[in-house]
């Protein structure tokens, strides 16, 4: 038998979760001769606890929302050696969750985890961080810095929209350029997105077609900053057609070269904490996941 650790969220959204995590804990040792609970109370607790146990468990489990799983996966990431992670879902989004086919039900997810399915999955890196959704410079950065949390509370993934609509009428435009072996940009831009995994806010917007075990990232440029635009880019994937637009722009590549005038704040999973030029790679089936319903 063999040995799995939680690592709680105990401020995660999903208070179905938080509370029942007892019951998760008496369900998981069916299948683990030892399951220990970690419960974070700040800010890199989570981290901290994931780099402590990582070499005496088999498995890990992050429980909590989009900025607990980035977290524990950026003090996972850099390890030699990696136990394997998983999800149960207890954010607004979940992005990474959906993208692996969990069950958005914490408890049915834990089913899916105890079924013990296991995929090696790309992951994202861009200097000292990790990231499993997408990276972002421009319009979306904006948006996801102007979402009020109370709205996102009440509203979950419409706040995304209201935040966008809210964002585009006074954003400007910068001059962005990249470098790639499969493509080269040079010129005004909106937004940049460099997706990894389909869903963005809990949205399959943008990527709905994204091969998370392809090595290859998704690259969207938007010209204009509008609303039209934006929807045509989300109306193209899920249609899976080219886009009619000019000013919409679509590569695949595993490494690129990001620069930006004026520099440009970085969106990394939604966390908000560095700045442009950039360097990114796709670290094909870098981690070891356990799987829903998969593929998505």
């Amino acid at each position: 038998m063999k040995k799995a650790a939680i690592i709680l969220n105990p401020f995660a959204g999903n208070k179905q979760l938080v509370d029942n995590i007892d019951d998760v804990v008496k369900k998981l040792e069916e299948g683990y001769s030892e399951v220990i609970l970690y419960k974070t109370k700040e800010e890199g607790d989570g981290g901290r606890f994931l780099t402590e146990i990582a070499a005496d468990v088999d498995l890990i489990i992050g429980a909590g929302g989009d900025g607990t799983i980035h977290e524990l996966v950026n003090a996972l990431c850099p390890l030699e050696n990696r136990p394997i992670f998983a999800i149960l879902p207890g954010g607004t989004c979940n992005d990474f969750s959906r993208a692996i086919g969990m069950d958005q039900d914490p408890f049915k997810a834990l089913d899916q985890i105890l079924e013990n399915r296991i995929e090696k999955l790309d992951v994202g890196h861009c200097s000292t961080n990790y990231f499993l959704n997408f990276w972002g410079i421009g319009l979306i950065t904006q948006v996801s810095a102007n979402i009020d949390s109370q709205v996102k509370d009440r509203f979950g993934r419409l706040s995304y929209y209201l935040s966008t609509a809210q964002t585009v009428k006074n954003y400007k435009s910068f001059h962005l350029e990249i470098e790639s072996p499969d493509f080269t940009y040079t010129g005004d831009a909106s937004m940049l997105i460099v997706g990894n995994g389909p869903f963005t806010g809990g949205i399959r917007a943008f990527f709905p077609d994204t091969d998370i075990q392809d090595g290859k990232f998704d690259i969207l440029i938007v010209k204009e900053p509008s609303l039209k635009l934006i929807w045509d880019a989300v109306q193209s994937k899920i249609m899976n057609t080219t886009p009619a637009n000019e000013d919409l722009l679509y590569y695949k590549t595993s490494l690129l070269s990001v620069t930006a005038t004026p520099g440009q704040l970085i969106d990394c999973d939604g966390e908000r904490n560095a700045r442009t030029p950039a360097k990114l790679e796709n670290l094909k089936n870098y981690l070891s996941v356990v799987v829903g319903q998969f593929p998505v």
